[in-house]
């Protein structure tokens, strides 16, 4: 039998039903568009929550109170000595360094005039904005002043700022910031959210301050951008000698940019995969339509298989051949699925504009691999039951 008849066979077959064989196909269509569209969204996520952690560099690390054993929020649990401002001023006694920046974070009401807002407050060292890389669109950043003697100055987020003033120069006006007075130096550009945090509803105001403010002892973290002649790795074991030599233990816990990003990078993408085997599910739902109409094809065909051997078949052709159909049953479904997929991805594009989606041909090529695979499968214990007919028992089925 020559390949072009082989293949008139398979789609006279595939044709002669074509409710069936559609209906049947749709069962892997829609296992390749579930598997295909939860894997672009996983790796659409994966993709935002790196690319919102990459904007602060790749050269900055974190030191939170607390030693913990695994990265984490370390400055939420209790510590025998808190991290001081002591601590992040003897810092720029080692080598590589570029910028340091204390933080520390609360909650509360500014107020301009009758207008208040309850925002975020983030008490910054005077490197803040060059640490994390982000710019002042009016103004300037706060001043290096000296500890614990720091004016009160404020720099205000894009957002509070359009709420308190609107279209008003903000420069040089006095809020009042959890009931004390500040006076306005700058205005932080426009930054969006980063994993639900809005990084424009906050205000900036001197370390020393808010400390007093909110009645802290210790910092939350205290952020370090290192020069690029040297690796991550270095600095962070100098780091982590210097301050055990100031706390007598390792009572803190430092997280460089490099391992929070390989860390996240793995969890994510095993979050994509398996996302996308819960979206397989349905493929194998498909296979076993598959599986049950080829058995039915088998049983209604067998005089034909019958007619087949008798003019010269072998076994090894109708085991080809309907393993053919089996296999182009499920990449018509594979071709139908990608396609409604993408249909679907239309649909979320022009309806939700704000979810992260992206599509990756690997992962389109791997679902109609795997949808070849199952068909392939699905279709081997008929095409075995089929090659295995006797002819001259298949001629009398008629």
């Amino acid at each position: 039998m020559r390949v072009v008849d082989g293949l008139r066979l398979v789609f006279r077959s595939l044709l002669s039903s074509p409710l069936r064989t559609g209906l049947t196909a749709l069962g892997i269509a829609i296992g390749i568009a579930a598997v295909a569209l939860l894997t672009a969204i996983g790796e659409g996520v994966r993709y935002y929550v790196l690319d919102n952690f990459s904007q602060f560099g790749t050269r900055i690390m974190a030191i939170n109170p607390g030693k913990t054993l695994t990265q984490g929020m370390g400055g939420i649990l209790s510590t025998t000595r808190p991290l001081s401002l002591a601590d992040a001023e003897s810092l720029y006694s080692l080598p590589h360094i570029e910028a340091i920046a204390p933080i520390v974070q609360g909650v509360g009401t500014i107020e301009y005039g009758h207008r208040s807002r309850k925002s975020d407050i983030i008490g910054a060292g005077y490197q803040t904005a060059q640490a994390w890389r982000f710019n002042v669109i009016m103004g300037r950043f706060l001043p290096e002043d000296q500890a614990g003697h720091s004016r009160a100055y404020t720099v205000l987020g894009y957002k509070v700022k359009q709420a308190l003033f609107g279209s008003d120069n903000p420069l040089g006006q006095i809020v009042r910031v959890g009931g004390q007075r500040f006076r306005v130096i700058g205005v932080m550009e426009k930054k969006g959210q980063m994993l639900g945090f809005d990084l424009d509803d906050i205000i900036y105001i001197p370390i020393d301050k808010a400390l007093q403010m909110f009645n802290r002892e210790g910092l939350m973290e205290i952020d370090v951008v290192f020069t690029a002649a040297i690796s991550s790795e270095q600095i962070s074991e100098r780091v982590r000698q210097h301050l055990i030599a100031r706390h007598g233990s390792e009572d803190f816990t430092i997280t460089s940019q490099d391992q929070m990003m390989s860390s996240l990078d793995s969890i994510l993408a095993v979050l994509t995969m398996a996302i996308a085997a819960l979206g397989s599910i349905s493929l194998f739902v498909g296979g076993v339509g598959i599986l049950t109409i080829m058995s039915t094809t088998v049983r209604e065909r067998t005089s034909e298989i019958g007619l087949l051997r008798a003019l010269g078949g072998t076994r090894r052709q109708i085991l080809l051949l309907f393993l053919g159909e089996a296999a182009t049953l499920a990449l018509l479904g594979g071709g139908a699925g990608l396609l409604l997929m993408l249909l679907i991805l239309l649909a979320i594009t022009i309806g939700l504009p704000a979810l992260p989606v992206l599509l990756n041909p690997l992962y389109l090529l791997l679902s109609l691999l795997l949808a070849l695979i199952i068909g392939l499968v699905a279709g081997v214990t008929p095409a075995i039951q089929a090659a295995r007919l006797n002819p001259i028992d298949a001629l009398r089925a008629e």
